[in-house]
This record gives structure tokens, C-alpha cells and sequence, in this order.
């Protein structure tokens, strides 16, 4: 018996954005039955010659095999004048497959390379789902022809549920910002529900925009938000085989040239792509596999930031925290254990915890005027603030995490099945 559809998370936006058109980028879906039936499960995307690139992947020694075909050819530069070219699947995540998913990635890159008439170079894919099973190259490169025949500047919505697995919502973000000589666009798509914990990417992310910038002012933009958004989000602390975060810049729109990061242009385009990268992060957050609740961990008084990382991932990846959210359990002593665990820096006589706006506990002890019922009545809402602060230093980070709920473990359970 085929399983039922997860419900869409009741933390998902109200509908999909309307994402404006960048010119230089074409978008396909279709269905190559790689896993999923009656469903599109392939998204290419077609890339303007001049189209610079950069990408952020997982750090993960078992990384599947296309992200490590990713990574050897964005490092090998190739040809910016030439086209480009994205191609990705859903429901197999060709990771752990030795050199069967070598030569799937070839296949597949290859037909994408001759269908578009692009280098092999400059062909990127991208696989998400089951790991260990043998990635049907020959259904996805099959449908090549269909999808380059279908290509649309319009296409990105379909694009972005294509890449869909247990995601319950497409996600989509967008941006324009003002630069010297006109306006420039930014828009990008992200699949992620669970297997959430990145280092240095995450999940599956693609985002373009019309603006012209050399490849490494492009990866230095990308590189220097990366940590504050992509970074910043967790769901189950399990970092994927098959994380990717791919930046495009088409080089299309009219405004002038973006080529020192620190520029005024510069600051501009990183702010603006920075909101894109939040938003798209808080995204996959709110599509936390089982979600119910959308968190927000703050951490101040660090000794340094990356203190203030450790103890709110510490926070944010705890399951006693997080299963105490989801019953709406005002139990903040979870929280002084999460921080006790961290390997930061930390005072238990300098520590202070609050929920939203209430300080729960303050310089070792339960504040005097504590209120338990004001406190579980703050868990009963489905956004929460919890709030640290370490009274070391000026260090301080904040990440997004969810609940962690029975739906999670049904869903994970037979994943497979």
C-alpha cells in the first residue's frame, strides 16, 4: 500500500513566492520515475554564456559523488564565456555508490553537456534521497531531450518542487536591490527537511541572479554568509552526504559590474543575498520533518562567536529540548543542560535564560519571581525565542531549530519503504 503524503508543516508559508525572472537562466521539470511515481523528480537548469559560478557543499567524508564532481569543477575554474548548466534529482542521492556513481554522474552530465551544447565542465548535478542505492543514470538522461525542449525563464516554481523529498512546501526566496547603473535580481530555491545539520551548505540550494560579478567576488559573498544563515539551522543534527548550495550570476542585467565585495555595490548585493539565504534557511526550518514549532536560539555574552555557536547548536540540537518543546514543557533547566554540555566557556553564576521576553533564571538561580504559568503558557504559541546569555564576553550567534516530534520518527522509520 503506497504511503500517504506528509501534511504540509503548519509553520509553511501561506503560498510560494512570486519569484521575478532572471534573465540568463531557464528552468525544466520532469518526471524520470527515478523513485517517486506520477511526480517530476528532475529540475535542469539551463545557465547563459558569461554565467559565473559558485557553490558551498558538505564537508562530510562519505559525500556523494556528485558533490565531489561539483566541487573538482568549480575548482578547476573552466570557461566563463561558455553556457552552464544544473541538473538535478530527487529520490536517490547517488552517495555511497563507489564507482557506479562516478559513472552515473558522468552519464547524466554528459547528456546534459550535449543536449545544451555546453562543456562537461560546466555541468553541475545534484542528487537527493536514499543513500547506497545505484542512481538510474539511463532514466534521467532519457529525459534530457524533453526537459531542454521545455525550458522556461518562468519554469523555477516547478523547478523547485521537483527537487522535493519528504519536504512538505516548495521554498523559494527573492531579492532586488539597488546598484550603480540600475537594478540587479536575486532569486533561489532550496529542498530540505530532514538530515539537517550543515557544515558549510546545506541541503540542496540554488540561487541566481542577473547581476555581474567575477567568480571569486561571487564565492566570497557566498562564503562570507554562509555561516550566519545555511550555517545557523539545524532540525535533527544529522549533516547530509549530499548537501550543495550553488550561486549563479548571469551577468545579464543592466546595472554595472560588481567587483570588489567591499564596495558600496558589493555591501548592497552580499545584504540583499544574505536576506535570500535566511530566508531560504528559516525555510527548511519550517519544514522540519514532524515541525511544529519554529525556534529561535539566541546566545549573547560569549567569550568569542564561536562559543556562541557551540552553545546555541548545543541548545538547538538537543532532543530533550526539543521534545520538551514540542509538548510545550516550560522546561528551561534542559536548556541550562544543553549550555553545561556545549564545551564553551560558561558560568553557572553569570548565566541568564529567558523565554521570549521572559528571564526564567539569572546568576545561578530561578529568578524570584518566577512564573511557571506565564512560562507554559509562551510554549503554547508555534514561534518561540530562547534566549542566553553567558556574561563572558561580546560573542554571539543565532540559529533556527525546530521541535522534535512522534511524526519525525514515523516519517524516518521507513523512509525506504
Amino acid at each position: 500500500m503506497a504511503k500517504a503524503d506528509n501534511p504540509v508543516s503548519p509553520l509553511a508559508p501561506a503560498r510560494f513566492p512570486d519569484l521575478p525572472v532572471i534573465d540568463g537562466a531557464a528552468f525544466a521539470a520532469g518526471a524520470a520515475g527515478v523513485k517517486y511515481k506520477g511526480r517530476a523528480d528532475v529540475m535542469l537548469v539551463s545557465l547563459a554564456p558569461g554565467t559565473t559560478l559558485a557553490g558551498a557543499f558538505t564537508r562530510s567524508s562519505t559525500r556523494a559523488a556528485c558533490i565531489l564532481d561539483a566541487q573538482a569543477k568549480l575548482a578547476a575554474g573552466g570557461d566563463d564565456a561558455a553556457g552552464a548548466a544544473i541538473v538535478v534529482n530527487s529520490g536517490n542521492a547517488n552517495a555511497f555508490t563507489g564507482r557506479l556513481g562516478e559513472s552515473a554522474v558522468a552519464e547524466v552530465t554528459g547528456a546534459v553537456a550535449a543536449a545544451l551544447g555546453v562543456p562537461g565542465g560546466r555541468v553541475l548535478s545534484s542528487s537527493t534521497g536514499v543513500i547506497g542505492e545505484p542512481l538510474p543514470a539511463d532514466r534521467i538522461s532519457e529525459i534530457v531531450p524533453a526537459l531542454v525542449s521545455e525550458l522556461s525563464p518562468g519554469g523555477i516554481a516547478a523547478a523547485a518542487r521537483a527537487i522535493m523529498t519528504t519536504d512538505t512546501f516548495p521554498k523559494g526566496a527573492a531579492a532586488e536591490v539597488a546598484v550603480t547603473g540600475g537594478r540587479v535580481r536575486i532569486a533561489g530555491i532550496a529542498k530540505g527537511s530532514g538530515m539537517i545539520a550543515p557544515d558549510m551548505a546545506t541541503m540542496l540550494v540554488y540561487i541566481f541572479t542577473d547581476a555581474t560579478l567575477p567568480a571569486p567576488v561571487l564565492q566570497q559573498m557566498l562564503s562570507d554568509n554562509i555561516d550566519a544563515t545555511f550555517n545557523a539551522i539545524t532540525v535533527d543534527s544529522d549533516t547530509s552526504t549530499s548537501d550543495a548550495l550553488v550561486l549563479a550570476a548571469t551577468g545579464r542585467a543592466k546595472a554595472a559590474a560588481i567587483t570588489d565585495a567591499g564596495s558600496a555595490d558589493g555591501q548592497a548585493f552580499s545584504t540583499a543575498l544574505a536576506g535570500v539565504m535566511r530566508d531560504l534557511a528559516q525555510q527548511v526550518v519550517r519544514d522540519g520533518e514532524g515541525a511544529t514549532k519554529f525556534v529561535e536560539v539566541r546566545v549573547t555574552g560569549a567569550a568569542d562567536v564561536a562559543d556562541a555557536h557551540r552553545v546555541a547548536m548545543s541548545i538547538a540540537n538537543s532532543p530533550l529540548v526539543k521534545t520538551a518543546i514540542a509538548g510545550e514543557d516550560a522546561n528551561w533547566g534542559r536548556v541550562v543542560a544543553a549550555v553545561g554540555k556545549s564545551g564553551a566557556k560558561a558560568d553557572r553564576d553569570r548565566l541568564a535564560i529567558g523565554f521570549g521576553d521572559m528571564i526564567l533564571a539569572r546568576d545561578g538561580f530561578r529568578v524570584p519571581d518566577y512564573d511557571e504559568a506565564a512560562a507554559s503558557a509562551y510554549m503554547r504559541q508555534p514561534e518561540l525565542v530562547l534566549t542566553v546569555d553567558l556574561g563572558l564576553g561580546d560573542g554571539a550567534r543565532t540559529v533556527w531549530t525546530c521541535d522534535l516530534t512522534h511524526r519525525y520518527i514515523d516519517i524516518n522509520a521507513d523512509y525506504r519503504s
